[in-house]
């Protein structure tokens, strides 16, 4: 059992090299002969008394590795590993914790160092850039008393499965900032509301600005001085994100691809379109669609998409908008608004499918929110200094003209478009959504 847990140190075998040197140059020096030979005893003695010092205590360390139940994709989320120090004596040691192997992390270590009957906690962090179950190993400890001879290894944590689930982080994140009034500081911006529901919050005196529409005649020959009706905003509207999870998705970018970006998107405009009282839901199609949440204000509504937005997968096949088409015209009876994550690479792709999108917008209000691809840009911005630069910039440029040509098609077919950025994602789509509430577009 011992033997199973005790390693040697680079210190012991530079040890056993001097001392192997100073016996073999004994043969040719013979006063260093016996001085090689004191050393070899010196060092075997210490080696047991190591052994005894590290071993003679059952536990001398224990500990265990604190995780979350579930981990935020795309975001960096801390994990702890706690330690204790049993020993009378200060130990060095190293952490290295087995993990997942998605991480592609082959050299992850951390050394800590306690005095007797210390403890502390030991932070690290781990950024996931895919869905799903991450199966994380035990925790090796590797301890060594002050002469550094050898180590002990502790097991300290068995292996556990972490579900990797929707960014949750950015949702709260998004959430505090909205109820917080902080959004401008992260580019969302404030827009004032025209409320024009059937039902007014009160009857005011007219200013400058109000509009006359809203003037109430009856208040007014009451009072002998204009009055209007100050009308609350229209509550409980339908919006859905409708995820395209076709191979043109599975772009990457910044290791997530462009599904998992909408994804996340989703969950956070989601949570804010129910914190606003209106009915959030969720679309997901591919060459058919093949996910379907109805738009609902209950208590259960988040917990349910977010379930649904962490199940999805891509088949890699061709996006079919004529079966999206189908689905809102059969299942949304209430004009809605569609937030569609797409990504068209080519005006002939959006042509293929501008027909069905058309006809969704004769019934409801989707905005075509889809990806600038910021390599390109950055192409584009180079230096040129050869006739291959040329090329590669002039390249660059037209699929840059490209995607501002696929969002002025779609305008011109009175389709609202988004054109951004994956980072800037979650955040243009909030400002679109509060733009299209604050118009009273829906």
């Amino acid at each position: 059992m011992i033997f199973r847990q005790l390693y040697l140190t680079p210190w012991f075998f530079w040890s056993i090299g001097a001392v192997t040197l100073l016996l073999l140059l004994g043969f040719s020096v013979p006063i260093l002969f016996p001085v090689g030979q004191v050393a070899l005893v010196v060092l075997v003695v210490l080696f047991l008394a190591d052994i005894i010092l590290l071993f003679r205590v059952r536990q001398g360390v224990t500990g265990d590795r604190v995780c979350p139940e579930r981990l935020s994709n795309g975001d960096e989320n801390i994990l702890t590993v706690d330690l204790k120090n049993h020993y009378s004596f200060p130990v060095h040691g190293q952490i290295i914790d087995e993990l997942p192997y998605q991480f592609q992390e082959r050299n992850f270590s951390i050394q800590f160092n306690l005095r007797p009957q210390e403890k502390k906690n030991y932070s690290y962090i781990v950024r996931p850039v895919k869905r799903g179950v991450y199966q994380f190993g035990t925790v090796n400890t590797f301890v060594q008393s002050p002469l550094r001879l050898v180590r002990r290894r502790y097991r300290l944590a068995s292996a556990t499965e972490v579900a990797v689930y929707p960014s949750f982080i950015q949702m709260r994140k998004y959430e505090l900032l909205a109820f917080s009034n902080h959004l401008t500081e992260i580019g969302i911006k404030k827009i004032r509301r025209l409320g024009h529901n059937q039902e007014f919050e009160q009857i005011k005196e007219y200013v400058a600005g109000d509009d006359y529409r809203t003037i109430n005649w009856k208040a007014t020959a009451r009072r002998d001085s204009l009055m209007v009706n100050n009308y609350q905003d229209e509550r409980a509207q339908s919006v859905y994100a409708v995820i395209d999870k076709s191979r043109s998705m599975k772009m990457p970018f910044g290791g997530m691809t462009l599904l998992d970006y909408a994804i996340n998107a989703s969950l956070v405009i989601s949570n804010i379109v129910l914190k606003k009282e209106d009915k959030a839901g969720l679309i997901t199609f591919q060459h058919k669609v093949q996910g379907f949440v109805p738009a609902h204000r209950r208590s259960r509504q988040l917990y349910l998409l977010m379930e649904a937005l962490y199940n999805q997968k891509t088949a890699y096949k061709e996006v079919n908008y004529a079966a999206l088409y189908a689905t809102t015209k059969r299942r949304l009876a209430q004009r809605s608004l569609l937030l569609i994550f797409s990504n068209f690479e080519s005006v002939s792709a959006l042509h293929r499918q501008l027909p069905y999108l058309r006809k969704i917008a004769r019934q409801h209000l989707p905005i075509v929110i889809f990806f600038k691809n910021t390599e390109l840009y950055e192409f584009a911005g180079q230096e040129v200094t050869n006739l291959r630069a040329v090329y590669r910039n002039t390249i660059a440029e037209q699929f840059i003209d490209e995607k501002q040509q696929i969002a002025d098609e779609l305008y011109h077919y009175g389709i609202q478009a988004l054109l951004t950025t994956p980072q800037q994602l979650s955040v243009d789509t909030i400002n679109k959504y509060l733009e299209i509430k604050a118009r009273g577009l829906l």
